[in-house]
């Protein structure tokens, strides 16, 4: 493989990893884009880890970028996992609200 096509896998792998974020920032509603998103970046990684191409010197700038993008993303999700978990705890309690209130009358 030629490195044009080694720098073509890391760009388009870095723009997979930078569209997952921008996503991930406008909430639940992109979940399943960002699903998307993440099986084709699985894809480009399985073929980018095989031909070792973030194990040569050259490629070191763009390995430490992918990392923070990947770190990015993983807080990104990680915050909008707290989000929603934090939007059905009030929605269950709203719930139990609605049944006490329904059992008493």
């Amino acid at each position: 493989m030629s490195t044009n096509k080694h720098i073509s896998m890391l760009d388009e792998l870095q723009s997979l990893l930078e569209k997952q974020l921008e996503l991930a920032h406008q909430g639940n509603s992109a979940g399943k884009q960002i699903e998307v998103l993440g099986r084709q970046a699985d894809c480009l990684v399985k073929e980018i880890t095989q031909a070792g191409i973030l194990e040569r010197p050259e490629f070191e700038s763009q390995k430490k970028k992918l990392k923070k993008s990947y770190e990015d993303l993983r807080l990104a999700i990680t915050a909008q996992k707290a989000d929603t978990t934090e939007k059905l705890c009030h929605v269950r309690r709203g719930r139990n609200i609605v049944e006490t209130y329904r059992s008493n009358i």
